[in-house]
């Protein structure tokens, strides 16, 4: 008898669409790195403007124009390196082996996790090289605008013993975005996107909207599956959670990196933002998330044979009060 079912048609995009479970993502997956550093960096997202570039790409129109490039503004304050956390290989996955925290930790820590009575000394960790399979770093930010940090891991790339020599040089120190990325790298930008609530159908999957004599409503689906098996299928596009998911965007590129944020604070501040104080990059295109949120800067996983080359001419700095004037 001929087989009665095929693949379905048409993508599930994200599906299942839930709430993410904090405000700020966790890091599952790691590039694959022979060089010894962090290959993660954070910043808080401060709003968009615009730059103007000249075009390097040959096989443009304005090759060799100026052109405008909307880009993203991250303000980047140092990360503070705490502690330092490895893991051993198990058949079960990487499970953590042991943990040490600097001596002396920010108060401001207190206010996010638990420190603990006793801590454990680095000798513990140089005991164990052999089963280590993988070292991280325990960072925390240090937010411009509020006391209370955010706290997570960064995986140091190369070897087991080269990156725990270099986590126990960092260990109650700084590391800065410089230390991990250059102008013109590629960067896996994730995130937390804008949440929109709960909403329906049409807004959550852009399903088409009933014609003008349809029974009852115009914005919900037509049917919701079939009399067998009777039962509503996940596939179906029905209303739930809309926005607040983690999303990452591959292969963006880091136009910039300065030191004084006011180089590129609009005139009048950042509209609910304010002032970038403190160190900034300048990523192209836009970044999920709102304002003031947590962004992770990963390095590229599959980043592109070709780098493309951005000269940058000058950033605006146009204040963005209000709605713009012609003259």
């Amino acid at each position: 008898m001929t087989k009665m079912t095929k693949p379905r048609s048409g993508s599930l995009a994200f599906s299942p669409r839930v709430r993410a479970r904090r405000i700020y993502p966790r890091i599952n997956s790691w590039p694959d790195s022979d060089e010894v550093k962090p290959l993660l960096f954070a910043g808080y997202k401060a709003g968009m403007t615009h730059i103007m570039a000249v075009d390097k790409n040959k096989n443009s129109p304005t090759f060799e124009q100026t052109i405008a490039i909307p880009v993203t503004i991250l303000e980047v304050p140092p990360l503070v390196v705490f502690g330092i956390r490895v893991y051993k290989q198990t058949p079960y996955g990487k499970k953590v082996l042991t943990e040490v925290y600097a001596e002396k930790l920010d108060k401001n820590l207190a206010r996010k996790i638990k420190l603990p009575k006793k801590a454990k000394k680095i000798e513990d960790l140089e005991a164990k090289i052999d089963e280590i399979s993988e070292v991280r770093l325990l960072v925390h930010t240090k937010p411009p605008f509020k006391k209370k940090p955010e706290v997570f891991e960064i995986k140091v790339g190369g070897s087991p013993k080269d990156a725990l020599a270099y986590a126990k040089e960092k260990l109650g120190k700084e590391i800065s975005i410089d230390e991990v990325f250059k102008e013109g790298d590629y960067i896996d930008v994730i995130a937390v996107t804008k949440g929109k609530g709960v909403q329906g159908p049409v807004k959550r999957w852009g399903i088409k909207i009933q014609y003008r004599k349809a029974h009852g409503f115009r914005r919900h689906v037509g049917a919701l599956g079939p009399w067998h098996p009777a039962k509503t299928m996940w596939r179906v596009p029905q209303a739930g959670q809309t926005g607040f998911h983690v999303r990452t965007e591959v292969n963006k590129v880091l136009v910039k990196i300065g030191k004084d944020g006011k180089e590129v604070t609009p005139a009048g501040g950042i509209p609910h933002y304010g002032v970038v104080k403190n160190g900034y990059v300048l990523i192209s295109g836009s970044v999920p998330g709102s304002k003031k949120r947590l962004v992770m800067l990963r390095s590229a996983m599959r980043p592109p044979e070709k780098k493309k080359a951005i000269e940058l001419v000058n950033v605006s700095t146009v204040s963005q009060q209000g709605a713009r004037v012609k003259v």
